[in-house]
């Protein structure tokens, strides 16, 4: 769906110039999309996407922070598992964004950002500007946390880097990928258009196949194990897969932990689920860990955190690690966590390997049909709690196909009800604040005429980082759900100075102190409508809060943006509080 207000205004290209050529390229790449906030550097490519591509394959996504355009692709790629195109103003808007990028690059997904600088010869700089914005290796703020970067210095290099940048981002493990375009290469007039690298040609390289006596080998430990655990991660929105992963287990008997940093692998109320998903072990998931006697990690995020949590000694089970993560892991960046102890360990994507088991021991998956759901209108309560919260949106949503684009970190894994691979999309990977808005809007964005209702649950400090990035939404007409549980307070951080303030005798009362978001109070509804969406609250008490969330469920359905304010009770469950403040 394409605004009326984006289409440009027709003309004759009479002209071509190095940048028509950069668009082109970025056409044949495939991404629908390029999300962007506007920047000199890029004055010749931006340009072309509206004079010599029409807006059009691929239509620009105007951002108001360059931050928003990382977590728009990010988003978007968390749905489809494929990359948009993001271009970032020199090295000040590459600086403004490196959260967002930092945030893709732990939750692995693919994304090509492109970004400018120059002109590269001084002699060609204008006074003062062009000084600000051109670096020596621009590339060097964010090289730590992307997979592959490159600064061109001809047209033809610059479509040959494009063309491998989109390869690589695409190859698994996936993470972004940067190519910085010279200013001069941009605005050089060019005889004629060259020849473009052909996509087909560069195909993404295949990962080799699972050894059959790998597979062997595992099966032989499975049949072996009387107490198998699959810690489920990083997995593909596929459904056959999902489907290829209950059979699995149920043929082995295998109890299966997830949790809520990655997006939904395995359904919640599966009996053969165990524990409640969450940022950090539940008791439950723990003690099926701790009592098995083989453990299989599926590219889980921390399996050495995990088994130390669940107080699992080494030696005492067998331990199968399968993930691509040493293909990424490097000095500067610690997100590859410790390192775990493995009996096996296999460099292949997870679904792989679960549908190349299920081959080799004849295991037929059937299509998973989850228990029926029947969620109850929540008791009346004058203060409204989280969980209280996630009661009243599972009412309002329960004739919907909901997918909650993300959770809050305060958020109850009991009341996690995952039973398709879209139905939760996961945190941002990096673990920052301010990602959440944009996030939500790009992956609403992909799940549009999906028939899915797009749910995000944010804190209020992650929506007041980045309430902008409704102006995208609303400015696309991208149906979008947002519900903010408002405590009013970085409330994470008075968890920390709670225990702080516990362990030197100090007066635990002062928790607040830099951390209220009060006094004023910010009228988060207003910020939402001042960005165009439809907003309801603060609602503060459960009897008005069914009446707003149904109204608000309704405006999505009629395809608006929405954002609600609810006030909540500060806690978090005991398994969020006890992670985050043991040693």
């Amino acid at each position: 769906m394409r605004n009326e207000i984006d289409r440009p205004v027709p003309c004759d290209v009479t002209e071509v110039y190095g940048s028509d050529a950069i668009a082109l390229m970025m056409r044949r790449l495939g991404a629908p999309y390029v999300a962007l906030n506007p920047g000199s550097s890029f004055r010749g490519l931006h340009d072309s996407l509206v004079n010599h591509l029409g807006n059009r394959d691929p239509q620009m996504l105007l951002c108001l922070h360059e931050e928003h355009a990382v977590a728009i692709a990010h988003g978007w790629a968390k749905v489809t598992e494929t990359p948009l195109a993001v271009i970032l103003h020199a090295n000040v808007g590459l600086m403004h964004a490196a959260m967002a990028v930092y945030n893709a690059w732990c939750d692995r997904v693919p994304m090509m950002i492109y970004g400018a600088t120059g002109p590269v010869d001084a002699a060609r700089r204008r006074p003062w500007i062009d000084w600000l914005h051109t670096s020596r290796d621009q590339a060097a703020v964010v090289r730590p946390y992307v997979k592959w970067d490159d600064q061109p210095a001809s047209l033809q290099a610059s479509l040959a880097s494009m063309m491998r940048a989109a390869t690589i981002t695409a190859t698994p493990p996936m993470a972004p990928t940067y190519v910085c375009f010279d200013v001069s290469v941009q605005e050089e007039r060019l005889e004629d258009l060259p020849a473009l690298p052909a996509p087909d040609r560069y195909t993404v390289p295949q990962l080799p196949q699972i050894a059959e006596a790998d597979a062997t080998r595992l099966l032989e430990m499975l049949e072996a194990a009387a107490a198998p655990v699959f810690l489920m991660g990083r997995v593909s929105r596929d459904l056959t897969a999902w489907d290829r992963r209950i059979a699995l287990a149920e043929r082995f008997g295998a109890r299966v932990v997830t949790d809520i940093k990655t997006a939904a692998a395995f359904p919640t109320r599966h009996p053969l689920h165990v524990g409640a998903p969450g940022y950090f072990l539940s008791g439950d998931s723990g003690s099926a860990i701790a009592d098995a006697d083989l453990v299989v990690a599926f590219d889980w995020v921390d399996p050495a955190g995990t088994l130390s949590q669940a107080g699992h000694e080494p030696g005492e089970a067998k331990v199968v690690n399968i993930t691509l993560e040493p293909f990424l892991q490097n000095g500067w960046s610690l997100d590859h966590q410790a390192m775990p102890p493995s009996d096996l360990t296999l460099l292949a994507e997870p679904d792989a390997v679960v549908a190349a088991l299920c081959s080799t021991a004849g295991i037929d998956a059937q299509r998973y049909s989850p228990p029926s759901s029947h969620p109850k209108r929540p008791d009346g309560v004058e203060e409204i709690s989280v969980d209280d919260l996630a009661d009243a949106l599972a009412f309002a949503v329960r004739d919907t196909a909901p997918s909650y684009l993300r959770v809050t970190l305060s958020w109850n894994g009991e009341k996690c009800d995952f039973s398709d691979p879209l139905s939760y999309l996961g945190y941002d990977g990096g673990a920052g604040i301010g990602s959440g808005p944009g996030m939500a809007v790009g992956a609403a964005l992909a799940l549009r005429d999906s028939g899915r209702l797009p749910v995000a649950v944010l804190g209020d400090g992650d929506f007041l980082m980045g309430a902008t990035a409704l102006w995208t939404a609303t400015h696309h007409k991208v149906p979008l759900l947002i519900v903010v549980a408002n405590n009013r307070s970085y409330f994470n951080d008075e968890v920390h100075q709670e225990r702080i303030a516990r362990e030197r005798a100090r007066p635990v009362e002062n928790k607040h102190v830099g951390q209220a978001i009060d006094e004023p109070d910010v009228d988060i509804a207003a910020m939402a409508r001042a960005q165009g969406a439809q907003a309801y609250g603060p609602v503060s008490l459960m009897e008005e809060l069914e009446e707003v969330l149904a109204a608000a469920v309704s405006a999505v359905e009629a395809g608006q943006t929405v954002v609600v304010d609810v006030r909540v009770r500060r806690g978090y469950s005991d398994a969020m509080a006890k992670g985050m403040t043991e040693e």
